[in-house]
């Protein structure tokens, strides 16, 4: 079960002006699922898209950066699940081809101003037949308050959807802001098996998009770690589609601008913290704070070092307050000139370790309280300077084994 996470209430998601949403059953992988979903942009929109830093990367991925790059005007986007295209080679970038132009034959638009996403199993052909067998259902369901089943229809391992909706004032003016994600496992920094999609109403520069969607994706979805690995199709992609009324946007260092960053900073880590508390089998989910230090960079470097132990995690999941397994992965975290004797551990207000040495008046007892706790911060003072950042984590439970091993059956 998610990690106090609920299922959205489809009443809760705003409509977006300016995006449509169609879901369709096309039996790409399993009968009886939604698996197909296509996104309808209205013309003008602007559109920015992050990407994994996986070298392999998907077909889906390689074919969205061209079609970015080449700046038609993104009309749709076209997702399925249950297969990921990837380790597919020239065969899959044929068929991720392929699928934009059926897409754009029906809508009487150019592939390039198409971008194609796929998740689930690597190194399978993707069944081309069975998504454009299903567009035609997917383009007759499009509809603007279709946020849940889009959230549904981008599921793998989840198991539950992930969506969030938020209204602003930009300018004096009201701003709508929704997204969606999905992701259980193969989740890690540098965009994580993720796909994130996020749009607004609001009037921007359209030559901001790319950086709003590199800002947002830093401070959400580049901060969670579930098993410390990076897929191959990891995708997080802002539409703004200049319906609101408030003044066009011209800076996102303006008041106007941080203004739309923050509304949409606040979803953006509602959807990344969603996927961490529904990581495959998680029981807890785990704040990783480092304060300390010399400049961000470190900070992060101790913070994923902590989140990615396996040794931590499962004693997180034990409930054991076997704190130096936290110690020893700030140790080697890569900070060579480190000195021990200026850390500092806490776990949410017990004060385990000062000075690199347990607490004189630290007990186990308390340290095996908070560890029960269903959401835990870990505190890490690194002595060193006023730096500090944050990473969101999870445990490693029995079940994680078991999804992953079964993943393919």
């Amino acid at each position: 079960m998610p990690v106090n996470l609920s299922a959205p209430d489809p009443a809760a998601l705003f409509a977006v002006p300016g995006v449509r949403i169609g879901v369709a059953e096309a039996g790409v992988r399993k009968a009886n699922r939604k698996d197909l979903t296509v996104v309808l942009i209205d013309e003008g929109s602007a559109v920015g898209g992050v990407f994994t830093q996986n070298r392999f990367c998907a077909a889906p991925v390689q074919v969205c950066r061209d079609h970015l790059a080449a700046n038609h005007g993104i009309r749709a986007m076209v997702i399925n699940t249950g297969n990921a295209n990837a380790g597919t080679g020239e065969d899959g970038l044929m068929r991720t081809r392929s699928t934009c132009i059926a897409l754009a034959r029906k809508l009487e638009i150019s592939p390039e101003q198409i971008l194609p996403f796929s998740t689930g199993v690597i190194m399978e052909p993707l069944p081309i037949d069975r998504i454009e067998a299903g567009l035609p259902a997917a383009l007759a369901d499009a509809k603007a308050d279709n946020w849940a089943r889009a959230a549904e229809g981008i599921m793998t391992t989840d198991t539950i959807p992930k969506a969030f909706s938020q209204r602003a004032q930009v300018g004096g003016a009201n701003v709508t802001i929704t997204g969606i994600s999905k992701g259980a496992g193969m989740i890690r920094p540098n965009m994580a098996t993720m796909l994130g999609f996020m749009a607004t109403d609001a009037k921007i520069d359209p030559s901001l998009i790319q950086p709003l969607a590199r800002l947002l994706a830093d401070a959400s979805f580049n901060r969670v770690t579930i098993d410390g690995d990076t897929s191959t199709n990891d995708s997080f992609v802002v539409i703004a589609t200049q319906k609101a009324a408030n003044a066009t946007i011209t800076s996102l260092d303006s008041a106007d601008g941080k203004a739309l960053v923050a509304a949409m900073q606040d979803v953006a880590r509602k959807l990344a913290q969603a996927i961490v508390r529904d990581g495959e089998g998680a029981t807890k989910f785990i704040t990783i704070q480092v304060d300390g230090g010399k400049d961000a960079a470190e900070c992060k470097q101790v913070a994923y070092a902590v989140a990615h132990s396996p040794l931590v995690k499962t004693a997180f999941y034990a409930s054991d307050p076997n704190l130096g397994r936290i110690l020893a992965a700030v140790g080697y975290a890569g900070i060579a000139d480190l000195d021990q004797t200026g850390i500092d551990l806490f776990l949410d207000d017990v004060h385990v370790a000062v000075k690199g040495g347990r607490n004189p008046s630290y007990r186990e007892e308390d340290g095996q309280r908070v560890m029960k706790q269903s959401e835990i911060t870990v505190r890490i003072g690194l002595g060193r300077g006023n730096a500090s950042e944050t990473v969101w984590t999870c445990d490693f439970s029995h079940e994680y084994v078991t999804i992953n091993a079964d993943y393919r059956s």
